[in-house]
């Protein structure tokens, strides 16, 4: 029983009626029909259109059940309806897997390549967010800032003031003021003495060349061309001891304290900040507090937290800087201008041994002479 249905419904026959309507006919009336109209089983087929995947279906004349000679087969009328149109099973599966392909092209490069441009593209508007939110970070803080700046100009605001570090960051500029002075004076020594060695040379050049065409004031021309052969050397010597001054005041000056005052510039804007940001917080805690103004007080309230650890963290840093500054000072300075004494008075008093032993006690090598002009190799 089981397989009679089973086998009933794999043949699927569907009953088909004159109009091509399922409705159930006899077997006897389709015949007849059939007769009436006087077509053959070919004109038949033609006339019946199977649907598609309905190669397992069969076509009845009559009803379910009937004989066996009146089931079509659909893969004849699909063979058949081929076969009216002139096309080879062959050139239509072959034309429907064309226009598939036309319809449904195969995937390509092109999705790879899209994917590409597309995280490429992601990756720029990353950045360009992450710009455009530095640039507006960057527009709030200068307006706080200028806002902080002009209202303490014109005594409106108030700002954080550290007494004893303002004292302290007053003094050191005052001092590299005038270590500036003290600097370009040495400096400008150094260059007219290095003048005076170089006329002395010349002159004791002069004075040893007329000593030996002029025989009737030889030793007079000799005895000066000596002296001012000692005295340019002499000369060199304290040139030595100027230029080592020079050089290590220049550094102080133009390194030290200059690194220290970058520092202070860096603790000046942190305080600008800082109150900038404390004058927002206290405008905002005065006025009403509904739900928008506490989120604002909120995010205003972290802001300043933030800026007062840098403000004292940097502080700090200016505190331990001036102070390291200070001891550095002292030291450098005690050394250089006891070597600018001693230079000085033992090349005025003529004392040569007294000057040499001066550079020897600071540790001073004197360049040989014509160090300082260029090689052959760098006039070429």
């Amino acid at each position: 029983m089981a397989d009679s249905i089973m086998s009933k419904a794999a043949t699927m026959e569907i009953p088909i009626n004159s109009n091509g309507d399922s409705r159930t006919l006899g077997e006897d009336d389709g015949l007849e029909q059939a007769r009436r109209w006087n077509l053959d089983e070919q004109d038949l087929q033609q006339v019946m259109v199977s649907g598609p995947n309905l190669n397992e279906t069969s076509i009845v004349s009559g009803g379910y059940g009937g004989a066996a000679e009146g089931i079509i087969p659909t893969s004849s009328i699909k063979d058949l309806r081929n076969k009216s149109r002139g096309i080879t099973p062959s050139q239509s599966a072959a034309s429907r897997i064309a226009n598939q392909a036309q319809r449904y092209p195969a995937p390509s490069m092109h999705h790879s390549n899209s994917n590409a441009n597309m995280m490429a593209e992601e990756a720029t508007r990353g950045i360009a967010v992450e710009k455009f939110d530095t640039v507006k970070k960057w527009g709030i803080n200068t307006y706080k800032c200028t806002k902080q700046m002009f209202s303490e100009r014109f005594g409106r605001g108030s700002r954080t003031v550290d007494l004893e570090l303002e004292t302290q960051i007053d003094l050191l500029r005052d001092t590299k003021s005038k270590y500036e002075n003290v600097l370009q004076l040495a400096s400008s020594l150094t260059s007219h003495f290095y003048n005076m060695v170089q006329t002395q040379q010349a002159l004791g050049d002069i004075f040893a060349d007329l000593s030996q065409k002029s025989p009737e004031l030889q030793d007079e021309f000799g005895y000066n061309a000596e002296t001012q052969k000692l005295l340019c050397k002499n000369g060199e010597t304290l040139l030595g001891a100027i230029n080592f001054f020079v050089s290590s005041v220049n550094t102080l000056v133009n390194k030290t304290m200059e690194d220290t005052l970058m520092t202070i510039k860096m603790y000046e804007n942190a305080r600008l900040e800082f109150d900038a940001y404390r004058a927002d917080l206290e405008e905002l805690s005065a006025g009403p507090r509904d739900a928008g103004t506490m989120v604002r007080i909120e995010m205003a309230q972290q802001q300043y937290q933030v800026h007062r650890d840098k403000y004292e963290r940097l502080r700090s840093d200016v505190s331990i800087k001036l102070k390291f500054l200070e001891e550095n000072k002292v030291k450098v300075m005690h050394k250089q201008l006891l070597l600018f004494h001693n230079a000085i008075s033992a090349y005025f008093a003529g004392n040569q041994q007294q000057l040499e032993q001066t550079l020897r006690q600071f540790n001073v090598k004197l360049k040989p002479p014509g160090s300082d002009k260029p090689s052959w190799l760098e006039e070429q």
